[in-house]
């Protein structure tokens, strides 16, 4: 499972991102997948932005617009440490965890 749908995961169906989307006049989905993608975006060496739109397919102006609504590029580092069950500063090794688990590996 990867980073992207792990967020994706978390953020399906979850009031705030419906409330989130109805107020930007978007679909929930493109929500969903918007702060999934600005999300793993930020574990990136480039532009966070950037880098969802290009991974995404979503318009860099509506990934801008999720951003500021959910408080700005800061804020996303706050979506990582919810899937950093160890607290090590490391969501990764957490999410391959889970997948192995998933995965009966574990």
């Amino acid at each position: 499972m990867s980073l992207f749908d792990q967020i994706l995961g978390a953020a399906h169906n979850h009031p705030t991102v419906k409330n989130m989307a109805e107020k930007m006049g978007i679909d929930q989905e493109t929500a969903e997948r918007a702060i999934a993608a600005l999300t793993e975006g930020h574990q990136a060496d480039t532009d966070t932005v950037t880098t969802a739109a290009e991974r995404s397919g979503i318009d860099a102006g509506v990934l801008t617009q999720v951003m500021e609504h959910v408080g700005g590029e800061g804020s996303l580092g706050s979506f990582m440490q919810m899937l950093d069950k160890d607290h090590d500063g490391n969501p990764l090794n957490d999410i391959t965890d889970m997948a192995g688990k998933f995965f009966g590996k574990k």
